[in-house]
């Protein structure tokens, strides 16, 4: 098992990059969000999970071990493959993952292009209670904070701005300040939007 690689940065792609390591060249599928987590340096270390397949040996890299980890427990839900894993770790942060699935947020997990709603009901019954468990995540604050969200979220809606793009604005407040009251989200809300 290859776990990590440290080497050369030769070639950056948003979905791709190549190592130099010792004079053999590893080409890594990445997601957006390691992209945007590589430096523009020449020396990296990137954290790996080789994927055997009967006709192919892949190799996908990761900023950080929080995020091959949850890479992992998405590729063990039956009808998630390593590429749609992918999509949902360059859509959404690790975080947004681990609290979408904690919290039973069905519409979140559901906005990655290629996830369908009995998908993102399987990708919550299967990871929910590992992903609590693992993570320490308090159910209680989860659930109340998913209710100030969807508060805030409605109350958006009702003023006209669109779903999705009020989505992803509160979904970044209620990560940076969690214990942000309904007002306090619709209020930085309105100020992005």
């Amino acid at each position: 098992m290859i776990t990590h690689i440290k080497g050369k940065l030769v070639e950056k792609n948003p979905t791709d990059v190549v190592i130099d390591c010792n004079g053999v060249g590893y080409f890594i599928n990445i997601s957006l969000h390691t992209f945007s987590q590589i430096p523009d340096q020449e020396n990296i270390t990137l954290y790996t999970h080789l994927h055997v397949k009967e006709d192919a040996h892949s190799l996908y890299g990761f900023a950080s071990t929080g995020e091959r980890e949850v890479f992992r427990l998405l590729i063990s839900v039956s009808g998630i493959g390593t590429n749609t894993a992918r999509t949902m770790l360059s859509s959404l942060t690790p975080q947004q993952i681990k609290d979408g699935i904690a919290s039973e947020d069905v519409a979140l997990i559901q906005s990655v292009k290629g996830i369908g709603l009995k998908t993102a009901q399987r990708v919550i019954i299967d990871l929910k209670d590992k992903i609590i468990k693992i993570y320490d995540i308090d159910e209680v604050s989860v659930n109340k904070n998913n209710t100030n969200k969807e508060e805030a979220l409605s109350a958006l809606e009702v003023l006209g701005y669109a779903k999705k793009q009020a989505d992803r604005v509160v979904d970044k407040i209620v990560s940076a300040t969690p214990e942000a009251s309904v007002e306090d989200i619709i209020k930085q809300a309105l100020k992005k939007l």
